[in-house]
């Protein structure tokens, strides 16, 4: 059989937005709902939902019949991780915490075999070879695999430049939560200097040919982020939506004990 495509990789190239989702209850089941919805991606998160290989595994399995694309963000930087995931099947991967571009370098190596990197040969124990069916998979891998990863810290704005211009790595994604709060701001990505940095490392992808994506729940965020020239926005997080539509629905019936608060520090 071919080497499964990778539809995200491909149209990171065009110029029209991606829109996503984070997928955050760590279920094959409510992957699954989500991947029915539309949207163009899924954020599967093994960073701050409670994943482990095989949860995100199940989640892969789920969604795969679906065009929404997962994107699997890893807890770590770990090569050991990386490999395992990538045997899981994972090809589009966020790593979390980039600040260097010897780290991002890391990465690129960390996904690929020998003698452009150090991932090890699974062959028929796994599932992206598809258990040997695929054929001449160790030397075409790379061709359909994706590296996001996410600036989210003051120096990982300053190194952007470096880091974009790693051969390897295909797109940028900006986290605000970790971004203001690092910078003195508690999560408000609203402060003018935040906004100033995540303004500058947009830029700074463009420029290197690299695509740029960046988590914003609110409608009013995602607009001008895209405006900015963002390719892929998560525009909502599902575990969000869940609380707020029971909390406006139990609103209906008595007036809520707290507001359906829109969470942009996921």
């Amino acid at each position: 059989m071919d080497l499964p495509l990778n539809p995200f990789k491909a149209a990171l190239r065009r110029s029209e937005p991606l829109y996503g989702i984070w997928a955050g209850f760590a279920t094959p089941y409510a992957a699954e709902i989500i991947a029915t919805t539309g949207y163009d991606w899924m954020l599967v998160d093994g960073e701050h939902a409670p994943n482990t290989v095989p949860t995100l595994l199940a989640q892969l399995q789920a969604v795969a019949p679906y065009a929404t694309h997962p994107v699997v963000r890893a807890v770590h930087g770990d090569a050991v991780l990386i490999k395992q995931l990538l045997d899981a099947g994972v090809q589009t991967l966020m790593v979390p915490m980039v600040e260097t571009a010897e780290q991002a370098r890391a990465l690129v190596q960390a996904m690929r075999y020998p003698p452009h990197g150090i991932r090890g040969v699974g062959g028929g124990l796994t599932r992206a070879t598809r258990w040997d069916a695929v054929p001449d998979y160790i030397r075409t891998a790379h061709e359909q695999l994706c590296l996001v990863v996410q600036i989210e810290s003051r120096l990982g704005v300053e190194n952007a430049a470096e880091i974009a211009a790693v051969d390897g790595v295909d797109a940028v994604f900006i986290g605000p939560a970790d971004l203001s709060t690092g910078m003195g701001h508690a999560g408000d990505a609203s402060q003018p200097e935040v906004q100033d940095c995540i303004r500058r490392t947009i830029e700074t992808t463009l420029a290197h040919g690299k695509a740029c994506g960046i988590l914003a729940p609110r409608e009013e965020d995602a607009r001008r982020y895209t405006e900015w020239g963002c390719r892929f926005v998560a525009v909502a997080i599902d575990i969000s939506l869940m609380r707020q539509a029971a909390v406006a629905n139990l609103a209906r019936y008595r007036a809520p004990s707290q507001p359906a608060i829109v969470s942009t520090t996921y």
